[in-house]
């Protein structure tokens, strides 16, 4: 190996810094055990830090005790579990990213103005299953271009698409185009909602890639921003892998690739990523880390002032 690019930003976008610092102020303020619906974020390290805290994660509210505290986690979830909580009696702190929410909005306001919604997501995902209960009657999803071109719906004289946060940017491009050219009179949120992190970092990656011989992706298998990094990678041509830590790493890595290109998912901590390159850097002198940065990030986003000053108090 006789270099190392490492793409700049990765890591941690504000939405996962959000969701980290609710769940930190909420075991502040009501101690431990603390109820996490779903993975507070989708990165194992992340998990088991809270779970050393006290923090308990479950997949249902029915899991829950009665009157017990329950924090979303960062990919939002349904009117429906909303309910259920409140039938419960639990105190609610909310952790979903602000971005989720925005479509979320997004999926309330078509849904009241009579529209029926075409949703670009994976199935079974999380943020997925949480943003079409705003409206189950009134949306569909769609993977990618060939779901898109497969696609039977009656005729609406309205009709809106919106997006999971966190998909390739190309690859929802083309499932656009697809929807687009089929439905001509389909309306689009204002802005995008592809997160700009996963934009960022996917362009990280295209920056990086045609120079690499080798393209690591530190983050969780279930982490879906995390493997759309290794599929950008891949459509370069480049051998890419997604590895949860140092233990992955291959010997033939540090030997058989001379230019090796790393990045993180948005819901990645730094630590992982300096362990990984430690890991790589064992027993190689003198082998240069290249920063490559495409992008500057300066979006934060602040958790609810009452829980802040509870947590203070």
């Amino acid at each position: 190996m006789d270099r190392i690019l490492l793409a700049a930003p990765r890591g941690f976008c504000a939405g996962v810094a959000y969701a980290i610092e609710v769940v930190d102020l909420a075991l502040k303020i009501h101690g431990s055990p603390l109820y996490v619906r779903h993975a507070i974020v989708h990165n194992e390290w992340v998990v088991r830090h809270f779970e050393d805290q006290g923090v308990v994660f479950v997949e249902t509210i029915e899991e829950i005790p009665e009157g017990a505290t329950v924090v979303f986690s960062a990919h939002g979830v349904s009117p429906e579990v909303r309910k259920k909580a409140a039938k419960r009696n639990l105190h609610i702190v909310d952790a979903t990213c602000p971005l989720v929410t925005k479509v979320h909005n997004e999926a309330r306001h078509f849904a009241e103005k009579g529209y029926f919604m075409i949703y670009i997501g994976h199935q079974g995902h999380v943020e997925a299953v949480g943003t079409m209960g705003e409206a189950p009657d009134r949306m569909i999803l769609v993977e990618n271009p060939e779901d898109a071109e497969k696609l039977e719906i009656p005729h609406y004289e309205k009709l809106a698409v919106l997006t999971q946060t966190t998909l390739s940017v190309d690859e929802v491009q083309q499932t656009l185009a697809v929807l687009r050219r089929r439905f001509p009179h389909l309306e689009l949120p204002k802005k995008e909602d592809i997160c700009y992190a996963t934009s960022n970092r996917q362009t990280a990656i295209r920056n990086i890639a045609p120079r690499s011989d080798l393209v690591l992706i530190v983050g969780s298998q279930t982490s879906s921003n995390s493997n759309r990094l290794r599929e950008v990678a891949e459509s370069f041509g480049v051998e890419s892998h997604l590895v949860s830590g140092p233990e992955a790493i291959l010997p033939k890595w540090r030997t058989d690739y001379p230019v090796v290109g790393v990045s993180s998912g948005a819901s990645t901590p730094e630590v992982l990523v300096e362990t990984v390159i430690s890991g790589l850097l064992k027993g190689m002198a003198h082998v240069p880390v290249e920063i490559v940065q495409t992008a500057e990030e300066n979006l934060s986003f602040q958790p609810p002032r009452k829980l802040i000053e509870l947590a203070q108090a």
